[in-house]
């Protein structure tokens, strides 16, 4: 008995420290495995962030050729009554479009964008249209019209070619 004792009690450590070589290796594999899964996620998504970053750079790049023609539509002159009696304007401008593709539209909608030209402008006096920062208030007025009338925000800018106060 004393025999099985020590025979069961030396067995015991032999099994440990067979065991624990077999625990060891198995986190070994574990620890690499879950390294190479979250080296290869890393490299992965490195991979697809600097790829969208180029075709970023290429979209604003062919945004900045097609920006740097400006698509322009003449409005011909015209002289108007202010609100004030036996004042003038004659004025002629130019609507900046934000993409070359409304250009028909625009040309389409010519007389509502006069009519509403007409109606904003005759309703100003000398006084509020003859300093900077009426002119720029009239600009921003005409812009807001002319986006309302056609029913898009199509008009970038405006720039006034003619301005005669008479």
């Amino acid at each position: 008995m004393a025999d099985e004792t020590v025979d069961s009690q030396s067995e015991q450590p032999q099994e440990e420290k067979e065991g624990k070589p077999k625990k060891s290796k198995k986190k070994l594999l574990i620890i690499i495995a879950s390294a190479l899964i979250v080296l290869s996620i890393s490299g992965f998504l490195a991979y697809t962030m600097l790829s969208s970053k180029e075709k970023t750079d290429e979209v604003v790049h062919k945004k900045g050729e097609n920006s740097g023609k400006a698509v322009l539509v003449s409005v011909d002159p015209f002289v108007l009554n202010l609100a004030e009696q036996g004042r003038f304007l004659k004025i002629a401008m130019q609507f900046e479009l934000a993409n070359a593709s409304y250009q028909q539209m625009v040309a389409d909608n010519i007389p509502q964008l006069k009519d509403a030209i007409i109606i904003l402008i005759s309703s100003k006096s000398t006084d509020s249209i003859a300093s900077p920062e009426g002119k720029l208030q009239l600009k921003d007025e005409l812009l807001l019209r002319a986006n309302q009338t056609v029913g898009k925000d199509i008009f970038k800018n405006l720039y006034f070619t003619e301005f005669v106060i008479q």
